[in-house]
């Protein structure tokens, strides 16, 4: 698998992540060891500090999947707020925890549950809380 990109979080969406994977059964979902990793080696940053161009939780994104040849454009959301719609993706889904902490134009390999790698490029972040003034959503 390719190196992965550097990520940058904001400490609020570590602070409640961090609290979501406690939260959760142990051994019961696909991917939060992977999703931990990920915090584990992100940049954290004030959000208040955070760059204009990351991926942040609540964050809309448009990005591509390279299997499919596919553009999407998600809302970054915690479980609880995943709707039926399908505007949505949830952290905990592989392709949500791929994009979290990514910057436009950033690309990364990430597992799928059932083997594999997905493939995923940023490219363009349309909504972002911080960039709106957003701090403690």
């Amino acid at each position: 698998m390719k190196n992965r990109p550097e990520i940058i979080i904001s400490s609020l969406d570590s602070e409640r992540l961090y609290k979501l994977i406690d939260s959760l059964p142990k051994n019961d979902l696909v991917g939060v060891e992977e999703l931990e990793a990920e915090l584990a080696r992100a940049n954290v940053v004030d959000p208040t500090d955070m760059p204009s161009t990351i991926v942040t939780m609540n964050s809309t994104v448009r990005f591509s999947v390279k299997s499919s040849n596919s553009e999407f454009e998600r809302t970054l959301v915690y479980p609880k707020d995943v709707g039926v719609s399908g505007s949505t993706v949830s952290i905990l889904a592989p392709v949500g925890s791929a994009l979290l902490g990514l910057s436009q134009g950033d690309e990364i390999n990430w597992p799928k549950p059932d083997g594999g790698v997905i493939e995923v490029k940023i490219m363009d972040i349309t909504y972002q809380p911080e960039r709106a003034g957003e701090f403690q959503r």
